[in-house]
């Protein structure tokens, strides 16, 4: 054998590792058939799909344990509405407000970085004079307004409604002592006068998350309403650095002048999109404040904030109640007007427009004396057949007094005149 196969006994080593080295090949082929191979009926379900299913419910998992973030720092967050908001803002009779950059490059503690120049030397500054300020300033950082670097430094207070613009470093002690300091005019700048109301919404989020979500929401939905509104030039409103009280976001700032040309400024709190309108409607548009939404004034302690919301609550609830139990404007009100409503030349009711129906329903006292009333009417002329104006009745007790003492006098009179005329008979008689 050896001689028929001389070179067997050399190859045999080799063998094994030819065939090892094979085996792998095939093994590494056979999934990738039976993945490009497609089921028949008869075929077992196969079980290659299944890491994909377990990467899908791995994904859905982590994606599930991503927290909301307007669950945790927007309106839906838990907190809101759960604090008392009215006396929350600090005593200050001056606001300040810097434009510089915007709240997505402003560092948590704006008016302390190094890099940020011009807020840190105005912040210091202020800190500095606070003894010799006529007024308490407080001081906050806004977004610049025309979104330009150009517009850095520009400087708006309230409530004096004047605006500074081009305020660098170099000026800042000279500014303060000029303009806050001595109440007069920064001769560097022109003041010019703010007549457009002021909307500031807090939207600091590296200083707080929660004012970073809130706050770019309202400032978007103030924005649409006001060009929906037709405001424009009529109501601006800014982003501005923190401002106290960061568990009430969305907070917000208004600065309006009245018909006096007297100016508050008026925070609010706990603020959603959907407050927007209103606050737009009834305080810019009809000087109202909104109460459940109202921290406080500028000008106003803490104390002072509450005690002027329980005022405002009362006088609302004197108005609602005299408005639940008014009697349409047909009768009169004695105690609005210390009796009847009295009119020059005698006694006159509040005028109405009232149907005649309803009024007579208003007055069915008064027509239990219809024929006295009727009397009265010929007499001064002012009967209400179109309902416009109404002669106010004498009080029923009066008037029933005056006719049943009428009566008694005539029958004392008739009951004299027959003890007279019976004692002048008995006399000739006699």
């Amino acid at each position: 054998m050896l001689s028929i196969f001389p070179k067997l006994p050399k190859q045999f080593p080799f063998l094994p590792p030819l065939f090892s080295q094979r085996a792998p090949t095939r093994r590494r082929l056979l999934p990738l058939r039976l993945l490009m191979a497609s089921p028949t009926a008869g075929d077992a379900p196969l079980a290659a799909p299944a890491p994909a299913a377990d990467a899908t419910d791995a994904a859905l998992a982590a994606a599930a344990a991503v927290p909301d973030p307007d669950a945790e720092f927007g309106f839906q967050r838990p907190e809101v509405g759960k604090e008392k908001l009215a006396g929350t803002v600090g005593f200050h009779e001056r606001h300040v407000f810097l434009c510089y950059k915007g709240p997505e490059v402003w560092p948590s503690h704006l008016e302390a970085t190094e890099s940020d120049r011009l807020p840190r030397l105005l912040a210091a500054a202020i800190k500095a004079r606070k003894p010799n300020l006529k007024k308490t300033t407080k001081l906050t950082i806004c977004e610049r307004e025309d979104g330009t670097a150009s517009s850095n430094g520009d400087v708006l207070i309230f409530p004096d409604m004047i605006r500074y613009k081009g305020l660098t470093h170099f000026d800042v002690d000279n500014f303060v002592e000029e303009v806050l300091v001595k109440d007069a005019e920064w001769l560097p700048g022109s003041p010019e006068a703010i007549s457009e109301s002021y909307v500031f919404v807090c939207c600091h989020g590296s200083r707080d998350k929660r004012c970073g979500v809130c706050g770019p929401a309202l400032i978007k939905r103030f924005k649409e309403e006001i060009s929906g509104l037709g405001l424009d030039g009529q109501v601006a409103v800014s982003a501005c650095s923190h401002v106290g009280g960061h568990k009430y976001a969305g907070n917000v700032i208004i600065f309006r002048s009245d018909g006096k040309g007297e100016v508050s400024g008026h925070w609010y709190g706990y603020v959603v999109p959907d407050d927007v309108p209103v606050l737009l409607h009834k305080h810019i548009g009809q000087g109202e404040i909104v109460d459940h939404l109202w921290r406080g004034q500028m000008g106003l302690s803490e104390e002072q904030q509450k005690q002027a919301l329980e005022l405002r609550n009362m006088t609302n609830g004197a108005k609602e109640s005299l408005e639940e139990t008014g009697t349409d404007g047909a009768s009169c009100n004695p105690a609005a007007a210390g009796g009847c409503c009295q009119g020059n030349g005698g006694f006159t009711c509040c005028q109405t427009d009232l149907p005649k129906e309803k009024q007579d329903k208003s007055v069915a006292a008064e027509q239990n004396q219809k024929g006295s009333q009727q009397e009265n009417d010929k007499e001064s002329g002012t009967s209400s057949k179109k309902g416009h104006m109404k002669t106010c009745s004498m009080p029923i007790w009066l008037e029933t007094w005056e006719r049943a003492d009428t009566y008694a006098a005539l029958a004392v009179v008739a009951a004299a005149a027959s003890v007279f005329v019976a004692f002048r008979i008995y006399k000739n008689l006699n």
